[in-house]
């Protein structure tokens, strides 16, 4: 019997995800700076917003030929960022009291971590299947 969930679906859920968690984030950080004079201002904000999201994206590119253990770790991370970022902009996640400015600095760089964190381990491990 064939398996229902393949590596391809959760390649498909994932890079859907985050499509629409990119597109909900860059929605929300927009519509929060809409009232900002400084078009230069909201839009470091937006590329920050999104670099996430970019570097996720060119990590599946890079890393395509790796063994499924790895591809399986980056789909999951896909889909962790794709439900972390646009539950954190809209203040779900915030603590109360938190201004708006500071979630949408320190949400991306906690992204950040997390992909400098997990994506390195990962490889290691991969690294280690293909030898073993």
């Amino acid at each position: 019997m064939k398996k229902f969930f393949t590596l391809n679906t959760l390649r498909i859920i994932s890079l859907v995800a985050l499509a629409v968690g990119a597109g909900k984030s860059l929605w929300v950080t927009i519509n929060t700076g809409q009232h900002n004079k400084s078009v230069l201002l909201v839009t470091l904000f937006v590329v920050w917003v999104l670099s996430p999201f970019a570097a996720i994206l060119a990590a599946h590119v890079v890393f395509k030929h790796r063994p499924k253990t790895f591809k399986i770790t980056l789909y999951r991370l896909m889909l962790v960022i794709s439900i972390i970022s646009p539950l954190a902009y809209t203040g779900i996640l915030s603590p109360p009291g938190a201004k708006p400015a500071a979630v949408f600095l320190i949400t991306p760089l906690i992204l950040w971590l997390l992909m400098l964190i997990v994506i390195p381990i990962a490889l290691s491990r991969s690294g280690k299947e293909n030898k073993g």
